[in-house]
């Protein structure tokens, strides 16, 4: 796996706006998001399972206004922050997740054989 810069960890605010990202899965270049939850950083492709669509509200807005749940706008399917579990509504599975690294103030994103670096 290689480890590519995604942003500065200040970046990631508890509950806050999501930092997107483009990634490339399964051959297609998709959008993705890396959340703070818990103090822990996650990432996830930003697209909902019950429809393969982006899952945010307002653009980076993802968390729900309680800041627990991340939400799909669209038809409500809720996750669980810190596994990308569906925890309601319309969703099947759960959301792909993209680890993350946090070190000397930076977070990272990790490359996997179906996950790749978008080519510009």
């Amino acid at each position: 796996m290689q480890a590519i810069p995604l942003c500065n960890s200040p970046d990631l605010v508890e509950g806050g706006d999501a930092v997107p990202f483009d990634v490339v899965y399964l051959g297609q270049t998709c959008r993705a998001f890396a959340i703070r939850y818990e103090g822990q950083v996650h990432a996830y492709l930003n697209r909902c399972t019950h429809v393969p669509m982006e899952m945010d509200y307002q653009p980076n807005r993802i968390f729900d206004d309680s800041g627990q749940w991340l939400l799909c706008a669209t038809h409500g399917a809720a996750y669980q922050p810190a596994t990308g579990d569906c925890m309601g509504g319309p969703c099947r599975g759960g959301l792909v997740k993209i680890v993350l690294s946090e070190a000397d103030g930076k977070v990272r994103w990790h490359t996997a054989p179906q996950l790749n670096t978008v080519e510009f």
